[in-house]
């Protein structure tokens, strides 16, 4: 056995192990054997590993200081495939970013500052700097607070996250087609690249309700074959694969869209999540959302009009998010505000007589991290 430190954090409305760079770095072993076996997939139960079953619950998080002059923290972000045991490194966990912060505060990797501390963090997966804000209450750490989201049935410390120059960080351009709407088989989309690439279609288009549930989906393998054609796609119409049968499970994410049933939020959203509706909202697609709500001629604006403020208003199945396009330090960005908690700090026996041996350069150089 090989044991490897690990803490189990609440970030948003994830759950993920976080993992210094240097622990998971196993001589002779492929980073992502060491993450399926830790994991326990393949396995749709992950019974025999820390994975939890679901999308939402098998997610990695791997951090390092930053030698870049930038960033204060590197981070790569892994999805870890519960019954396929496949690793997608192709995107960002926005919900898993608002752990990053607090874990390298609670190590004492880094120094609090003032009563909110920013960090800037460095996401390899897509180039992304994210800039979170967590209070330090008279220069001290602190793990607790009574901030609240939904989705999270507990209070939690607040991690406010600035997706900075989100725009075209996977294709180079914030619409790839050059299009606000295109056209995929005869459903009208909008393809858009920020925090993650997005394909956002309308829920009537798929002769969809706007109260339609995660579960209303998952129940029909009709209307979840058809989201992935749309889905796959849309990562050939992006340039992010050449054929449908190439497109990663992560990217793009896909969001169904819908307009606003009261008026507390602006318009309606349920995405979808490594194959299955997402149970609340993923925070990267949530940055593309924001610029889609407030850019005209999108399927999102429509559903919207011109915003009356910065903030946008989304209903999710977990309740409504709220996020805030702005700038930071003068570049443009976008706000959102998660919880965060660390939920306990473990050592991971790993099996290394079952792996198989790869050489140590086989992790991805741009997700090397240290």
């Amino acid at each position: 056995m090989y044991d490897i430190p690990a803490t189990l954090m609440r970030g948003g409305t994830s759950k993920c192990w976080v993992f210094a760079r240097d622990d998971v770095d196993v001589p002779g072993i492929h980073l992502d054997d060491v993450l399926r076996r830790l994991y326990g997939s393949p396995d749709s139960r992950q019974i025999d590993g820390v994975g939890g079953g679901t999308s939402t619950t098998s997610k990695a998080v791997i951090v390092a200081p930053s030698a870049r002059a930038d960033a204060d923290i590197d981070y790569s972000f892994a999805q870890i495939g519960v019954a396929d045991g496949v690793v997608d490194w192709s995107s960002n966990c926005g919900n898993c970013s608002a752990a990053v912060a607090p874990y390298a505060l609670h190590k004492g990797w880094l120094r609090p500052k003032g009563e909110v501390t920013r960090v800037r963090i460095h996401n390899t997966n897509t180039g992304q700097l994210i800039v979170a804000e967590v209070p330090t209450p008279d220069g001290r750490v602190v793990e607790t607070g009574d901030a609240r989201i939904s989705g999270v049935p507990f209070p939690g410390l607040e991690v406010v996250l600035w997706f900075v120059d989100p725009a075209g960080r996977s294709t180079g351009r914030l619409f790839p087609t050059a299009s606000t709407t295109d056209d995929l088989d005869g459903t009208p989309v909008t393809l858009i690249d920020a925090g993650a690439p997005l394909v956002i279609v309308r829920a009537s288009d798929l002769g969809l309700d706007a109260d339609v549930s995660p579960a209303d989906i998952d129940a029909s393998e009709t209307l979840r074959a058809r989201i992935e054609i749309l889905r796959r796609e849309g990562a050939v119409r992006m340039g992010l694969a050449r054929t449908p049968d190439a497109a990663a499970r992560a990217v793009p994410k896909f969001a169904l869209v819908s307009e606003a049933t009261d008026d507390d939020h602006d318009f309606g959203v349920v995405m979808m999540s490594m194959g299955a509706a997402h149970p609340a909202l993923a925070i990267t697609g949530s940055v593309g959302l924001s610029l889609a709500a407030t850019t005209a001629g999108t399927l999102v604006h429509e559903l919207t009009g011109d915003p009356s403020s910065s903030a946008v208003r989304m209903r999710t199945p977990s309740g409504v998010l709220t996020t805030r396009v702005g700038s930071w330090q003068g570049r443009p960005a976008v706000a959102v505000a998660r919880t965060a908690r660390r939920l306990a700090d473990a050592v991971l026996p790993l099996p290394l007589e079952e792996l198989t041996s790869f050489s140590r350069g086989a992790v991805p150089r741009e997700l090397a991290v240290r």
